[in-house]
């Protein structure tokens, strides 16, 4: 909000940009192109500084430098003719000493950075420190510490201007607020790169050395409070570090692509009399930074957002006395709020709270525009919002009725009918488990995976919604049964719990049927949007399960489990082999006699020695055709059971030709074929087991 945005025209970045490395090559490039790239910067451009938020770690052999030498120390070393000729040539061929020249006595600053491993490493040398050892001896001082570093080789250090670190200091959360303008390392005090270049611009104006001293207030005389620079006060914290002030989002300052400096495309007043810094916003290079005013920010523009800051004397200061701002508004904040906000209706409650949370945030503001301080703000609306969350809990959990908890526990498992029935009697009803007779049912979506291949995330998520919905509102609303859970694109339900219901298999298999005739009405409207047709396989099973509020610490529900549960989803998953869309365990069939079924097997369940014979409700009121095909259906099975594979394969082909889209017919068929290959025991029955095709 208070930002102040628009271009600072002092400072540029030359950008190590993915139109460099196309057209000069992968970073790092040849000393030799960067000795050339200095001399332009100072000589053509003529720019005032230089800093360089990149490390030179590694000698440059780009020359073919290592070989030669290898030559004339090894198989050439008696060669004259090689040795006066290479004599006269390697001094052109050692790019670190090119690049080192480019660099004595022009106010270059080279960037270098500290690691923290257990394993660190030492790597070239340090400049000398910023502050000595013992500077901070007996002081509240908390800066942090290093255990190794990647430093510039010792011929660019030893004719550089200067070096500073560029180490980030993201917070918790992994965003840079905060740059640490001093780092101790084997005791001594290293400066981050920025303040290495606000003193070498200094330096540049005044002509003389510009030293840092620690500030130390008068009331806290041990407590770090800023650093002067020059007669400029730093503000910083305990840990050394300084608020970024941020002048905007990325490019508040002038960038240009480095490749255009070095061939000479940007015109020299451009550039002329400014601080230029080199770095890099090309992602492959890694030095993208998470900050508050943008997630990919170049690191190298975090660096002049704080040169700007210093040399405006913008940054934002966090005395000694912001904790006990702190505690005097959560406390006088919290008090007024606890007294007032009992006394209020939830109306005005509400608008009070919002009152405060609104002053603190004004106070909050003109604290940091007007007086360039960072008060804690968090905490004062933490509290607020919770003294306040914490009188509307306390009046819904008093004042709230028997029907609110109800619909709480039950609303999304049951129809509102229900839960208003459950409401006027709640004692009756409890989440608590118990044993129970009720209808499972289980409903899949076949072939799930193809068409979720075939969808983008978006209309999947809209096909699976449409779908659930629509089955759901029959499961629940038009048949009063009891949604348990989705399971991906499966549903699980039943009836006769919370609510008893001793019709629960009856309008169980009813619900079950109109799923299926829903389908089409809902494939037509899936084909309008070219989406791929839908087709669902159900399975419902009754018997006496164990029905309640059950799971563990982290996660409860109200389910149902038992061994009814089980068959009721095997049998969904089976209705695929059969080629049927509903399959009905022979329990629920013995309670539903309005419905003709379909005897579709016998089947065996795993762990049971019992079979059961499972069935395919095809409606309440038959027409004769079909009461014609179930006689021969019967027969065809009678047939199946007895081993006359001849007569059962007859009366199979004459019911799938009558009857073409029935896959029943098919799958039998195709049964008969492979017994008719196998040696059957004697005692064969014609059961099925669950595992068997």
């Amino acid at each position: 909000m208070t930002m102040p945005r628009g271009r600072d025209e002092r400072i540029v970045i030359l950008d190590i940009d993915e139109k460099s490395l196309g057209e000069v090559g992968r970073w790092p490039w040849s000393r030799n192109l960067m000795a050339e790239l200095t001399a332009k910067l100072f000589d053509r451009y003529g720019v005032a500084l230089v800093g360089f938020d990149v490390v030179w770690a590694e000698r440059d052999p780009s020359s073919g430098i290592d070989v030669l030498d290898g030559l004339a120390r090894g198989a050439l070393q008696g060669n004259r003719e090689f040795q006066r000729s290479y004599s006269r040539l390697r001094e052109g061929l050692d790019f670190d000493a090119t690049f080192a020249a480019s660099l004595k006595d022009r106010p270059v600053v080279l960037g270098y950075y500290f690691n923290i491993e257990d394993r660190a490493v030492r790597v070239n040398a340090l400049p000398e420190p910023t502050l000595p050892r013992g500077t901070f001896a007996g002081r509240n001082v908390a800066l942090f510490g290093w255990r190794g570093y990647t430093g510039n080789l010792p011929i660019y250090l030893q004719n550089a201007a200067g070096a500073g670190h560029f180490n980030p200091l993201p917070d918790f959360d992994g965003v840079s607020r905060r740059v640490p303008m001093l780092i101790e390392f084997d005791g001594a005090y290293y400066e981050a790169l920025s303040l290495a270049l606000v003193r070498a611009w200094m330096a540049l104006s005044t002509g003389q050395a510009v030293r840092v001293a620690p500030g130390y207030p008068e009331e806290r005389p041990n407590d770090l409070e800023w650093l002067d620079v020059g007669g400029v006060a730093i503000p910083v914290d305990e840990n050394a570090a300084a608020l970024i002030p941020y002048r905007g989002e990325k490019a508040s300052f002038p960038y240009f692509s480095l490749v255009d400096v070095l061939r000479e495309r940007v015109a020299p007043e451009r550039l002329k009399g400014k601080i230029a810094l080199v770095g890099t916003t090309a992602p492959a290079l890694q030095d993208l930074r998470s900050t508050p005013v943008g997630g990919a920010f170049p690191g190298v523009e975090i660096h002049a957002n704080l040169i700007a800051g210093i040399l405006d004397r913008e940054l934002k200061r966090r005395p000694w006395y912001t904790a006990g701002a702190e505690v005097v508004l959560l406390v006088v904040g919290g008090l007024v709020l606890s007294l007032l906000i009992p006394r209020l209706s939830a109306l005005w409650a509400t608008f009070a709270t919002a009152a405060g949370m609104g002053l603190i945030v004004a106070f909050n503001v003109a604290a940091w525009s007007a007086g360039g301080l960072v008060l804690p703000l968090a905490s004062s609306l933490l509290v607020a919002g919770a003294i306040y969350t914490m009188n509307m809990a306390y009046g819904y959990f008093v004042e709230s009725r028997s029907k609110r908890r109800l619909a709480g526990r039950f609303g999304e498992y049951v129809p509102p009918e229900l839960v208003d029935r459950m409401a006027r009697d709640p004692e009756r009803y409890t989440m608590e488990p118990k044993n129970a007779e009720l209808t499972i049912l289980f409903c899949d979506v076949r072939g799930f995976t193809g068409i979720s291949e075939s969808l983008d995330p978006e209309a999947l998520r809209e096909y699976i919604n449409e779908y659930l919905t629509e089955m759901s509102a029959i499961i629940r609303d038009r048949h009063r049964g009891t949604l348990d859970k989705y399971i991906g694109d499966a549903i699980m339900a039943f009836w006769g719990a919370p609510v008893d219901d001793p019709q629960h298999a009856r309008h169980e298999v009813l619900a079950a049927l109109e799923m299926q005739r829903q389908c089409g009405a809902l494939n037509a409207r899936l084909a309008a949007r070219g989406w791929p047709r839908l087709e669902i396989g159900i399975g419902v099973n009754s018997g006496t399960v164990r029905v309640g509020d059950m799971g563990s610490r982290v996660r409860r529900a109200y389910t149902a489990m038992g061994d009814a549960v089980n068959v009721a989803s095997r049998l969904e998953s089976r209705t695929k082999n059969y080629a049927v869309g509903i399959l009905v365990g022979e329990a629920t069939r013995s309670r539903v006699k309005d419905v003709v079924f379909r005897e579709i097997d016998r089947v065996r369940v795993k762990g049971k020695d019992e079979a059961i014979t499972v069935y395919e409700p095809v409606g309440e009121r038959p027409e004769e055709e079909l009461r014609e095909e179930l006689q021969s259906w019967q027969e065809a099975l009678r047939a199946y059971r007895a081993r006359e594979w001849d007569a059962a394969e007859a009366s199979l082909l004459s019911l799938q030709r009558a009857n073409p889209d029935r896959g029943l017919y098919a799958a039998y068929l195709t049964k008969i074929q492979d017994l008719r290959r196998r040696a059957l025991p004697p005692d064969w029955d014609g059961v099925t087991a669950f595992d068997e095709k």
